[in-house]
């Protein structure tokens, strides 16, 4: 029975046969890898995958959805795990392996979902996910760009993250209104900064007023807090403003925050 997509899980389902390979290739998944996808859908990618993989595990938030990969699939081949990626405790698959993630994430969810997998990251392997274009823009922006911001940094501070290739509307049924690019996220072997939360905090007082110089912004907010933002070790100039500033000098702030507390 066809499937109608549903909008509160901005489904748009992947059916281009030369992006799944793509994906697929650029994922390159071993037999013994702990794959996980998240978001399988219709179950296009999932098949991809299992042509190269003996069993996959899936996190599923539409019921339909996951009756219908369970017949298609029946476990262990596919184990289905119908729940809210946004609420998944993702280490509870790793069995003392590292993780392989991959997905079409759903669009209406993708920044807060990223945000939230960086508590993973120590059970994470890679990720290889397919978002809008305009969020991959963000994540691999550079400082001084228009498009570098808050989750620039949260992405850059723990990951290696690399663009991949760009994906039409076209390949997706319904078609989305957007491009879309396929993005690999790598975690660095240390990251950045010591605590996440206080660097998102940190970013979420700065890039409140981004186009403000960080004078009369952020360098008052850290004073506040027991830092001195104008100290020359920060490396910050009292004229930039949030978006001229690299990403470890974000971390150096934080991790300064983090011991004034």
């Amino acid at each position: 029975m066809k499937h109608a997509p549903r909008k509160r899980f901005g489904q748009h389902f992947l059916t281009d046969a030369s992006v799944l390979a793509a994906i697929v290739e650029a994922v390159r998944p071993l037999p013994d890898d702990r794959l996980v996808e998240i978001g399988p859908g219709l179950g296009a990618l999932t098949a991809a995958l299992l042509q190269r993989v003996p069993r996959l595990e899936a996190v599923e938030i539409d019921r339909d959805l996951v009756a219908r990969l369970q017949r298609r699939w029946p476990a262990p081949r596919l184990t289905v795990h119908e729940a809210d990626a946004l609420a998944f405790d993702f280490a509870a698959l790793a069995g003392g392996r590292a993780l392989r993630l991959v997905g079409n994430l759903p669009y209406n969810i993708s920044s807060p979902l990223l945000v939230r997998l960086l508590s993973f990251r120590t059970v994470v392997s890679d990720a290889h996910f397919m978002l809008q274009k305009e969020v991959v823009d963000r994540i691999v922006a550079p400082h001084g760009g228009t498009a570098y911001g808050r989750l620039s940094v949260m992405m850059q501070a723990h990951h290696a993250v690399q663009r991949l290739f760009d994906v039409p509307p076209g390949a997706f049924d319904p078609p989305p209104r957007v491009d879309s690019s396929v993005l690999r996220m790598t975690p660095l072997a240390r990251p950045m900064v010591r605590d996440t939360a206080v660097l998102e905090r940190l970013l979420a007082a700065a890039f409140q007023q981004r186009r403000k110089m960080l004078r009369g912004t952020l360098l008052p907010w850290l004073q506040a807090r027991g830092v001195d933002g104008a100290d020359p070790a920060f490396g910050l100039s009292p004229s930039a403003r949030p978006e001229e500033v690299p990403v470890a000098a974000w971390a150096r702030l934080a991790d300064a925050l983090a011991d004034a507390a």
